[in-house]
């Protein structure tokens, strides 16, 4: 019974590492992770691309509620997979934080600085007893004041990991193996919107809808965080040959069984 209880302990609390030193909160909240829709990050040469899976559960619902897109400033921009509330919560923090070091130091904040900002205030949550940890992972990418592209991934832990191109969500493994296997080292920002395109386009039966996928970019020259708009994704969608056919759009709807997950 007393074996039993302490099985429980490290199982429901946070604070206590298991045996063999892990903490199951953690991977559990990892797990909240994998049950969003997939997101992508790809770092080129003059610029981020941020790809998203907005499934529409409804042709009721607002195509505008449902957001896995996200500006921090001007230069950074966030996508996001896992539980809604949780990503708004973490969105919020960083805008905050890229607000006052602007306010304090005159200058916008690094990708990096804004990253392990948010990493250390995930981190606390794994040490905290009676919280959980964010069932969460954002893909935070943008241009540092020196022109140089970053590209980092959160995770549920606090760890950050700078990558060059990275999928998180639902499919994660398949979309990386896709990934692995067509980036290549100085690629431009146009091949990157391309890339991240086949790479939803490959877990996705190869056919893509406009409304159903988010894109925004990052660029070198500008610095300035845009979102693509239908008419844009589709013209990508043409060229790639990766564009639904509207027979097939007809009850294509996610079966995502949790509506607090994106």
């Amino acid at each position: 019974m007393q074996g039993q209880s302490q099985q429980q302990a490290y199982d429901r609390g946070i604070t206590i590492f298991s045996p063999d030193g892990r903490l199951y909160q953690v991977e559990y909240a990892r797990e909240a992770v994998k049950r969003g829709t997939a997101s992508i990050g790809i770092r080129a040469d003059d610029g981020v691309v941020l790809a998203v899976d907005k499934r529409i559960r409804s042709p009721l619902m607002e195509r505008s509620s449902v957001e896995k897109l996200h500006k921090a400033d001007d230069h950074i921009g966030i996508a996001s997979a896992g539980h809604v509330a949780d990503a708004r919560q973490l969105i919020d923090f960083a805008r905050r934080n890229a607000q006052v070091n602007q306010l304090r130091f005159g200058e916008p904040i690094g990708v990096e600085t804004l990253t392990k900002d948010v990493t250390d205030h995930i981190q606390q949550y794994t040490q905290i007893g009676g919280a959980r940890p964010f069932g969460v992972a954002l893909i935070i990418g943008g241009i540092d004041a020196d022109g140089e592209p970053r590209l980092f991934e959160t995770d549920p832990s606090g760890t950050p990991y700078e990558w060059k191109a990275l999928a998180v969500g639902a499919d994660r493994g398949e979309v990386r193996d896709y990934l692995e296997e067509h980036y290549d080292e100085g690629i431009g920002l146009d091949e990157a919107v391309g890339l991240a395109l086949s790479a939803l386009g490959s877990v996705n039966d190869d056919a893509l809808r406009p409304e159903a996928v988010g894109l925004a970019t990052v660029g070198v020259d500008d610095r300035e965080f845009g979102q693509l708009t239908d008419d844009e994704v589709e013209d990508y969608l043409v060229e790639l040959d990766l564009l639904a056919d509207e027979d097939a759009v007809e009850g294509d709807e996610t079966t995502d069984d949790e509506t607090t997950e994106e």
